[in-house]
């Protein structure tokens, strides 16, 4: 399986909800290596890295989880970053 490497926006509400740590715990799940941080506009960010279908399983969950709270997802395929060994909450 080949790895690919996301950087992700969530937009809504998505901050305040647990949405950082059940990202995190979703991640783990699913072997998924990155981070996920709060930005200053409300947004939530994140690098994800892993395989493309566990990825693909890894965003639909967290839509499934926070339903209408996030209003838009922004995702765009990066270079993958070979210092990911882990997936954190950034603060």
């Amino acid at each position: 399986m080949m790895d690919k490497c996301y950087h992700i926006f969530f937009a809504g509400a998505v901050q305040g909800v647990g949405f950082r740590f059940t990202t995190r715990d979703l991640a783990n799940r699913y072997r998924i290596k990155g981070w996920v941080k709060n930005l200053p506009d409300g947004r939530v960010e994140a690098i994800a890295k892993g395989e493309q279908k566990k990825l693909a399983v890894f965003l639909q969950d967290l839509k499934d989880v926070f339903g209408r709270g996030i209003v838009d997802c922004s995702v765009n395929e990066q270079d993958l970053l070979s210092d990911l060994d882990d997936f954190r909450i950034l603060f």
